[in-house]
């Protein structure tokens, strides 16, 4: 007897787990960083070579789309940096029980939020 498999995927009809929530966000946060990166280099590049031009590249910073930008960099680095560390103690056996999994996943997803707010809340004000 052959299983009917779906003849289309449906994404909207997936419910990933928390788990796979972290997984896809840590490699959307990873490639938000590499594109973003040439952007933060030239920007400091701009900032470092005359005392006009740091004014301007700071004026350029006050406008509330890049705030905006500037806090989606922040969020990407720090929920790759948590959700870094969780990946690193899953490669060391801790925490690969489901409940635990699970639990860390979340707790990413809130200290990711948390230290953006704060961060942003401190760098961009």
């Amino acid at each position: 007897m052959q299983k009917v498999r779906p003849k289309h995927l449906d994404l909207t009809k997936i419910r990933l787990p928390w788990p796979g929530k972290v997984s896809i966000l840590h490699r959307v946060s990873g490639v938000a960083m590499f594109l973003g990166l040439p952007f933060l280099l030239y920007l400091l590049q701009l900032s470092l070579s005359s005392p006009e031009v740091y004014a301007s590249c700071k004026q350029f910073l006050t406008h509330p789309l890049v705030k905006l930008v500037m806090l989606g960099f922040i969020w990407a680095f720090m929920h790759h940096l948590c959700a870094g560390i969780r990946f690193l103690a899953l490669d060391l056996h801790k925490g690969i029980q489901l409940h635990t999994a699970r639990t860390t996943a979340k707790a990413v997803l809130v200290i990711s939020l948390v230290l953006t707010a704060v961060l942003g809340g401190v760098l961009l004000s």
